[in-house]
């Protein structure tokens, strides 16, 4: 159903609507008019992420130079891809309704464990060893050395991309993360890599609160983000908790166990190295030694020789 908010024209692909959905979409409204803040609170259940996608969007393709682009932060992979169908259901509609399809790009992000085809790092089901092992697999210096060396490993579908993928836009559509992971097969390219890539093209990204909070990884996913975009916390309770984990530092018993076998082993190898040292200062000591010895009595011989009678002369 079409809906009139506030004189905005909103697509709503569903055939009733709440009367507290169509307040929520009031205020989103209000708020986007006078580009601040709000909070909006609506009990589980009652389609607050259908709204909000719904408005927004509307809003978007109405104002093309006050809105950009909409960052839809989600705490967990089901509720992004919650959202992403959603998103989906609300283009349909769009395209259900006006025949043609909107020139309108929606993506998901998620971390690398979530994205990755690689035929073996992908079996990996610990985040920082996909991390680990991607990097190991596309940094800079590694890649320098297989190119004098092909026995070093490196991913085939990020030099793809790399090569060939940077100049190729995401088509219009809906990418989540299956989308994204199939594409990349299909193509040979690093579906994690092209996400990020595609940022700037996309009218809509949704990813982790982690993202835009945490500043290690907003500093390299976020920063460019132009600042004409709207951004969307859902599940803003949350917010709080992300917040003091993004900032803090997790030490099992595990971790501090490989603390104490890594400083054993360092002492070890410091006490080793000291004592290769040590040995090799005395036997240097030694040479040193026995080379002025060999000198002192090199002198005398030569003194002998040259004044035999004065050497005599002297005992």
């Amino acid at each position: 159903m079409k809906i009139n908010v506030d004189g905005l024209l909103v697509y709503f692909p569903y055939d009733y609507i709440y009367p507290e959905q169509f307040l929520y979409m009031q205020e989103l409204k209000r708020t986007l008019d006078a580009k601040g803040h709000c909070v909006l609170e609506m009990p589980s259940g009652t389609g607050k992420t259908v709204s909000l996608l719904s408005l927004i969007i509307a809003y978007m393709r109405a104002n093309p130079l006050d809105v950009t682009k909409m960052i839809y932060c989600s705490r967990t992979v089901p509720e992004l891809e919650k959202v992403v169908e959603e998103m989906r259901g609300l283009l349909d509609y769009y395209i259900q309704e006006t025949g043609e399809v909107p020139n309108f790009l929606g993506l998901a992000l998620s971390s690398r464990k979530n994205m990755c085809v690689h035929p073996e790092v992908s079996k990996e089901r610990d985040g920082k060893l996909v991390d680990g092992r991607c990097h190991q697999l596309t940094a800079s210096f590694v890649r320098n050395r297989h190119k004098s060396n092909r026995d070093v490993p490196i991913c085939d579908f990020y030099e793809d991309f790399d090569a060939n993928g940077r100049n190729v836009p995401l088509p219009p559509g809906i990418f989540g993360l299956d989308e994204l992971r199939e594409y990349g097969r299909q193509r040979g390219w690093c579906p994690y890599f092209l996400a990020r890539y595609a940022m700037s093209q996309a009218n809509v990204i949704v990813y982790s609160y982690y993202y835009l909070l945490d500043p290690k990884i907003a500093d390299l996913v976020s920063k460019e983000l132009p600042k004409q975009s709207v951004v969307v916390f859902d599940e803003a309770h949350n917010i709080d908790n992300v917040c003091v984990e993004s900032m803090s530092v997790k030490i099992t018993r595990r971790t501090i166990d490989k603390c104490n076998q890594n400083i054993e082993d360092l002492s070890k190898q410091i006490k080793r190295i000291k004592e290769v040292d040590e040995t090799k200062l005395k036997n240097e000591y030694q040479r040193m030694v026995d080379g002025l010895r060999e000198a002192n009595v090199a002198r005398e011989t030569d003194l002998v020789l040259a004044n035999p009678g004065n050497y005599l002369m002297c005992h």
